[in-house]
């Protein structure tokens, strides 16, 4: 499917559900009630026209196609390819966590939760933050509990941010970004982050201006697996503070944090009054799936953001929310046990990277590696990412869909670590036999 297709491949879709809908009257229906000619004219009639009826779509949202992760996967099932493109992770999440789901659905802990979260939940996320990054916080007045982290994103946003507002990002940048900013009618302008130490610019200080309303960073970041100094993060403050601009961190990669601490924005002295902190349980206990998220902000944000939380989702599945109060108080070893088995993973993919010949660039957290992947003669990083899947077996995610500008990660590939060992070697023994240089 070419990746440009939505709007062709929901069209195709609506045809066939049509086609299969015709399929399903029965012969004996038919015959009960016949239809006469004028009537099976009509009836043709209403069903072309359907068939050529355009899709129709906000113009807010006209220009977001099919996710790639959508498309990319497809053409993975198709080809039969080793996905490292979508981070997902191929195996379960802890024992512990999964069993305190079933005693909380035994429990009878099944209907709506409080909006903002289940008040234990709330707890243990106040509790991991004081001990993570140093900050106390009211547990009823400062966390909210959201459908995910991609919720807390759109909470935020829609919630804090009006029409015409100035939002500045980093590119590249998750996509669900720009697409839930230009929901909330704000003007988007980014900042490229270049490689090979994708450093924050000082040009990002001539891009604030006075209709500037925040700058949202993903750190540790992806799609390069950077992660933000704290000169960086410093930089970035003084700006805020200068400016009365807010600051919106997703920091949903903390764990996996391989050659630093991190370091939460709000932490930063003057910054926690101006942030809103964004997280989730899915990367850090392998339970994406269960889309428990949250958001952790100073009061006079809060209000804004649980407004739209509100009318978005009201309240989180509550079982999982038991559950994920018990995984936030998992002990310190099992965040070092993550922490290895996650840096053998990537050990064994990044050298497999360099095997292949591609030029890989420093991960230092996350579970993405970029790399360029100009040695292999390709004009693009769509073409060389759908080639690899078609010939070679493997799924990459080509970047260039993560900046305003696309030109800017032509040259460049996403590749994900959170599979299992026998996967990732799986992978690069095809990349190593069918990749060759030009």
């Amino acid at each position: 499917m070419p990746l440009n297709s939505s709007s062709a491949f929901s069209s195709s879709l609506l045809r066939r559900s049509l086609r299969a809908s015709l399929r399903r009257i029965s012969p004996m229906a038919s015959a009960a009630a016949p239809t006469s000619a004028p009537a099976a004219a009509a009836e043709n009639g209403a069903a072309k026209a359907a068939e050529q009826r355009p899709v129709q779509v906000a113009k807010r949202l006209e220009k977001f196609k099919t996710t790639i992760f959508t498309q990319m996967s497809m053409l993975a099932m198709k080809h039969g390819a080793i996905n490292l493109g979508q981070g997902f992770p191929n195996f379960d999440g802890p024992d512990f966590v999964k069993e305190a789901a079933i005693e909380a659905i035994n429990a009878g802990k099944n209907q709506y939760a409080r909006g903002f979260g289940v008040p234990e939940l709330n707890s243990a996320i106040a509790e991991r933050f004081l001990k993570d990054s140093g900050l106390q916080v009211d547990p009823d007045k400062e966390v909210t509990v959201t459908s995910g982290c991609t919720e807390a994103i759109a909470a935020t946003i829609l919630g804090l941010i009006n029409p015409g507002d100035e939002v500045i990002l980093f590119a590249p940048f998750y996509d669900s970004y720009e697409a839930t900013l230009s929901m909330a009618g704000a003007n988007v302008k980014a900042i490229t982050l270049r490689a090979p130490d994708f450093a924050v610019p000082r040009e990002l200080k001539a891009a604030v201006s006075k209709n500037t309303k925040a700058i949202m960073i993903n750190t540790p970041h992806n799609p390069t697996g950077k992660m933000f100094t704290r000169e960086e993060l410093e930089f970035i403050a003084t700006l805020c503070k200068e400016n009365d601009v807010l600051l919106f961190s997703d920091e949903v990669y903390d764990k996996l944090a391989f050659e630093a601490d991190h370091i939460s924005m709000a932490s930063i002295p003057g910054m926690y009054e101006r942030t809103v902190t964004m997280n989730s349980l899915g990367k850090t206990f392998s339970l994406t799936g269960w889309k428990i998220g949250w958001a952790i902000a100073p009061p006079h944000l809060t209000w804004g953001l649980r407004q739209a939380h509100s009318f978005l989702t009201f309240a989180t599945c509550t079982p999982m929310q038991a559950a994920a109060a018990a995984a936030l108080r998992a002990p310190d070893s099992y965040y070092e046990e993550l922490k290895r088995d996650y840096s053998a993973k990537k050990a064994i993919l990044l050298e497999g990277l360099k095997a292949a010949g591609f030029i890989v660039y420093p991960s230092s957290g996350t579970y993405f590696i970029m790399v360029d992947h100009t040695p292999f003669g390709f004009d693009n990083d769509i073409e060389f990412c759908e080639y690899l899947i078609r010939e070679v077996g493997v799924v990459a995610i080509p970047p260039s869909v993560f900046y305003l500008n696309p030109e800017e990660g032509k040259n460049l590939v996403r590749f994900t670590f959170c599979k299992d060992e026998d996967t990732l070697r799986g992978a690069v023994e095809r990349m190593k036999t069918k990749l060759r240089k030009k």
